[in-house]
């Protein structure tokens, strides 16, 4: 079997699908004010057209599927894009991100389903912060549905806190005592530059290195990576059962080992989270005929991904805001 590769020897088994842009949570960081839908933007991506898309990818070799938004679980059919998922040939890996807001009442349906992986959006351990930054104070109920998804025995769950200087840089002694008891691996990430975020980008960035460096400190070892390995640097302690991991956009080498790629809720192909283009692959997601078709397109893309993204100089490329394609 064929698998997607670039001009630099990169391979791609990994898929991000947005299935919907909205999200009902307000994150400083991405929707301080709300969502608002795009007047005359094209509806998300059917049931049907979603399998044909899967069926394409795992021809060329995609073996992990992450399901994104904005928020997925908004989907009243997200249940069945599962089943869709684990129904395909060839994906031996269905993950979901979210932000948790109907986690402790859906999560044993998506598991069911075929959900074998999971990310939870937490950006502070405190309540009160937790709702400052998102917009909604369900910290306890979502810690709740983490733990019904823990003792459904999913091969991973991870929680993400997107690292901000003045809003949660003070939580890391909350993490430790929560590491040390839960099974978990915490991903910190550092903010990216988006299109509209520039100021708030100003006041709250925070290099992921500086985190580093005070893991390191406190007795934290960084794991070697394993082969098939998402952005981040993952780091162990004796003491925890869960683990760290630090994904650094502006680390040097971030984009070396990229693997992924993303196609948005209205089927457009993005072959860089920050990239200046978007591929329309909808028109061949109408028919089974189009299968062939589709395919070949998808190998026809790669020689144009770039060996890595803009960041750096500012160029934050068609992503407005994260909701757009899910981060």
């Amino acid at each position: 079997m064929n698998v997607l590769t670039d001009r630099y020897g990169r391979a791609f088994p990994y898929l991000r699908l947005s299935v919907i842009e909205a999200c009902n949570f307000r994150c400083s960081y991405c929707l301080p004010d709300g969502f608002r839908a795009v007047p005359g933007r094209p509806a998300s991506l059917q049931v049907d057209e979603i399998a044909r898309l899967l069926r394409a990818f795992s021809k060329v070799g995609m073996r992990k599927l992450r399901i994104t938004g904005g928020e997925p679980s908004l989907r009243r059919d997200l249940t069945d894009i599962i089943a869709i998922a684990a129904a395909t040939p060839g994906i031996e890996k269905i993950a979901l991100t979210t932000n948790g807001c109907l986690l402790s009442r859906r999560v044993d349906a998506w598991r069911d389903a075929g959900l074998t992986h999971l990310n939870v959006s937490v950006d502070a351990l405190e309540r009160q912060r937790f709702a400052a930054i998102t917009g909604h104070d369900r910290l306890d109920d979502l810690l709740r549905g983490i733990d019904r998804a823990l003792a459904l025995g999913l091969g991973a769950v991870k929680l993400n806190a997107v690292l901000l200087r003045g809003l949660n840089d003070d939580q890391w002694p909350l993490w430790r005592g929560y590491l040390r008891t839960h099974p978990v691996s915490v991903r910190f990430i550092e903010l990216m530059r988006t299109g509209d975020n520039a100021e708030y980008f100003a006041r709250h960035h925070l290099r992921a290195d500086a985190f580093e460096a005070q893991l390191l400190e406190d007795g934290w070892r960084l794991l070697p990576r394993e082969g098939d390995a998402g952005p981040a640097r993952e780091y162990a302690h004796p003491d925890f059962v869960g683990r760290v991991g630090v994904i650094a956009p502006y680390s040097r080498d971030f984009c070396t080992g990229c693997n992924r790629l993303r196609v948005t809720a209205q089927g457009d192909l993005r072959l860089c989270l920050f990239g200046n283009v978007g591929i329309p692959l909808r028109p061949l997601l109408q028919s089974d005929d189009d299968h062939t078709t589709l395919v070949a397109r998808l190998f026809g893309q790669l020689g144009i991904k770039a060996q890595g993204h803009g960041l750096h100089a500012g160029d934050t490329g068609l992503t407005a805001n994260l909701s757009t394609i899910g981060g």
